[in-house]
């Protein structure tokens, strides 16, 4: 039985991040909601969230008569949903792929549909739900070469949980592919895009980050990485570290992925011998501070907001890259390192309209930081290209609504 080694995995992983020792019971199907109906979204963790809230947002305004339950696997993914979406959806984590907490879990929400973010594939879960008649639909579906890959090798596996698919909403014409080539038939997959593209910016966002910037220095120049992961910390230090003989001045916002990382990164930062500043310790930014650690959470855009150039992290990283149309949609130049498995689509389209620079290593991060600081207008007109490929391919939200509307109804 595996469930006592998930739950050991809970309790090692709540020795730096305290929340993943808190409601089990869910994690056995335990829900502590019951609906006679519902609708059932589910996004794993702080990415596919931040993806699926316009899509909750449109669900809750298109079907306001039924409960919507939005699971999550992480305590970050559940911060984001609360965060942005507070009690008008039920929020809870997603049991464990065993067929008694899966069935447990249906029983007490009973879901007309189960709508599951981009690639969450579960065997037992997939099954009872097609057992019991709730069509499944994969919205915002990706499926990249790698997964397709590592898909293609458990035929059987596969072919079982794809039979449980009611429809994928892929985001991308290769995506589709991918799915049809492992089983789907080519009926069920429509390409609506990707609704990452109708990222919505809170109403406060501009305030917040008008605040946040007289906090750092109001004229200083700045700089971001975001969504860190271990190793790339290292890299991104060696830029700055280059940057500032250039411009002393020079502030870097270093923001880590997980927050089960902030006080290792906050370590090494001080190992490093820069002068740090931490968000959370609310602190003055003096003129000679030269990094802001942003150990924090849901204030990745307003950082993204106050800095004139953007690199996202998770491409240096074997990761894949993370989502470059935050800082797209705020008109910032991006820089990311070669490692963009995860968002080949995006990146090419920000890469073919002169969004977005790839840096090879440290040394061409830090030079294509300070390109960006000593040209103004190059650094404008790369942040509006960015903000255009964002504007030409919004809509998806849009499809995907009308999809689920259609299969409710």
């Amino acid at each position: 039985m595996i469930l006592p080694f998930l739950f050991l995995r809970l309790l090692w992983r709540s020795t730096r991040m305290p929340e993943y020792r808190q409601r089990w019971a869910e994690r056995l199907g335990y829900c502590p909601y019951r609906c006679e109906q519902s609708i059932w979204v589910h996004a794993v963790s702080v990415g596919e969230t931040l993806a699926a809230v316009p899509l909750i947002k449109a669900l809750l305004q298109t079907f306001p008569p039924l409960p919507l339950v939005v699971t999550n696997m992480t305590p970050t993914g559940a911060a984001r949903v609360r965060a942005a979406l507070g009690s008008s959806v039920k929020q809870v984590y997603i049991p464990y792929d065993v067929p008694s907490a899966v069935n447990r879990f249906l029983k007490r929400i009973r879901p007309q549909i189960a709508v599951i973010m981009e690639t969450e594939l579960w065997p037992n879960l997939f099954a009872s739900c097609r057992g019991q008649g709730i069509p499944i639909v994969i919205a915002n579906a990706r499926l990249s070469d790698r997964s397709a890959r590592g898909y293609a090798f458990i035929p059987k596996l596969t072919h079982g949980i794809f039979n449980a698919i009611y429809h994928v909403a892929a985001q991308a014409s290769a995506d589709a592919e991918h799915f049809i080539k492992l089983g789907m038939s080519r009926e069920k997959v429509t390409v609506t895009g990707n609704l990452k593209f109708d990222l919505e910016l809170p109403l406060d966002l501009s305030d917040k980050s008008d605040a946040l910037r007289n906090h750092l220095g109001k004229d200083r120049l700045i700089w971001i990485a975001a969504s860190t992961h271990p190793g790339e910390e290292e890299i991104i230090l060696i830029a700055h570290r280059l940057i500032l003989p250039k411009y002393p001045s020079a502030l870097l916002i270093l923001v880590p992925r997980h927050p089960d990382r902030f006080v290792a990164v906050a370590e090494l930062i001080e190992q490093k011998a820069f002068k740090m500043v931490k968000r959370s310790s609310q602190g003055a930014c003096l003129s000679d501070t030269q990094v802001y650690l942003g150990d924090t959470m849901g204030e990745l855009l307003m950082m993204y907001a106050v800095a004139q150039v953007a690199f996202v992290a998770g491409s240096f990283a074997q990761v894949g890259g993370h989502n470059m149309l935050e800082p797209a949609v705020l008109q910032k130049p991006i820089i990311t390192g070669p490692v963009l498995f995860n968002f080949m689509e995006i990146s090419q389209l920000l890469l073919r309209a002169n969004g977005m620079i790839i840096a090879r290593d440290a040394e061409e991060l830090a030079a294509q930081v300070v390109r960006f600081f000593a040209d103004a207008h190059y650094r404008h007109s790369t942040g509006e290209n960015a903000y255009q490929v964002v504007a030409a391919n919004r809509g998806a939200l849009q499809k995907q609504v009308a999809l689920i509307k259609a299969l409710l109804n």
